[in-house]
C-alpha cells in the first residue's frame, strides 16, 4: 500500500513516515500541497494523510483538487479543533479527521480502517449461484423450482425441501430421522412411511427410471443420499 504524507513540520512528517513504514506501508512524504498533488498525479496512492496548514497549497484546497481526480481515502490533520474546520474538511471529501496532538497508535488504527474499507468496496463481489445442477437436473433455490432436461418438474413444498436438502450435500448419507427433522422441522416419531412416500414421489418426478434411481439412492439399513455421479444403481 502506498501512502502519501503531506506535512510541513519536518519532525512530524518524519515521525509519520517512520511509523507508517514500520507497519509495512510505502510512504511518499512531502512538505507542501503542490508537491503532494504532483505525487498523486504521478504515483498510485492508496491513502493520503494531509496537514491543513501547509505552504504553497493548504490541505483543504489540496483535498478539493484530489476529489476532482480520485476517490482515495484522505485523513486530515490539523492543529485547530474548531468544529467548523471539521465540518469543512468532511464536507469537501475528507474520510477522517484528527486534531493535533494525536497518538500515533490512533492514527495507525484509522489508516488501517480506511484501507480495509477501501479494499472491501473495491473488491469484486462474488455472485453466489442460486442453482444446483447435476446432469440434466437443475434446482433453482430462488425460484423454488426444479427442471429436468430444461423442463419444469412439479414438486410440492415438502418434496422440494427434501430434494434441496439432499442436493446441497451430494454423497452424504442421511437417516430418515435427519431428513424428517430438516424438512418437517419437528421431532421424528419413527414414521418411516412419511419419508418413504415423499422419496417415492420425488423419484417418480425426477428419475428416468424410478425403480433404478440415478439421483436419490437408498442406502440399505441407513437412509438416503443424493448421487452427483453415475454410481452403481441401487
Amino acid at each position: 500500500m502506498n501512502i502519501l504524507v503531506a506535512e510541513d513540520e519536518r519532525d512530524i512528517r518524519n515521525l509519520l513516515k517512520l511509523n507508517l513504514e514500520q507497519e509495512g506501508y510505502f510512504v511518499f512524504a512531502v512538505e507542501d500541497g503542490l508537491k503532494a498533488l504532483e505525487v498523486i498525479q504521478k504515483q498510485t496512492i492508496d491513502l493520503a494523510v494531509l496537514d491543513v496548514m501547509m505552504p504553497q497549497m493548504d490541505g483543504f484546497n489540496l483535498l478539493r483538487k484530489i476529489r476532482n481526480i480520485s476517490n482515495l481515502p484522505v485523513i486530515v490533520l490539523t492543529a485547530r479543533g474548531d468544529d467548523m474546520d471539521k465540518i469543512l474538511g468532511l464536507g469537501i471529501g475528507a474520510d477522517d479527521y484528527l486534531v493535533k496532538p494525536f497518538s500515533m497508535a490512533e492514527l495507525l488504527a484509522r489508516v488501517s480502517a480506511q484501507l480495509r474499507r477501501k479494499l472491501e468496496y473495491s473488491s469484486p463481489k462474488q455472485e453466489v449461484s442460486s442453482q444446483i445442477a447435476y446432469g440434466s437436473l437443475v434446482l433453482d433455490m430462488d425460484g423454488c423450482c426444479v427442471y429436468k432436461e430444461g423442463l419444469p418438474v412439479e414438486l410440492n413444498a415438502k418434496e422440494f425441501k427434501l430434494l434441496k436438502h439432499l442436493m446441497e450435500n451430494p454423497g452424504r448419507v442421511y437417516t430418515k430421522k435427519q431428513l424428517y427433522g430438516a424438512v418437517w422441522e419437528e421431532d421424528y416419531y419413527y414414521d418411516d412411511n412419511t419419508i418413504m412416500v415423499h422419496i417415492s414421489h420425488v423419484r417418480n418426478k425426477i428419475e428416468t427410471d424410478p425403480k433404478n434411481p440415478e439421483y436419490v439412492k437408498t442406502i440399505r439399513g441407513i437412509g438416503y443420499k443424493f448421487s452427483k455421479q453415475n454410481e452403481g444403481k441401487l
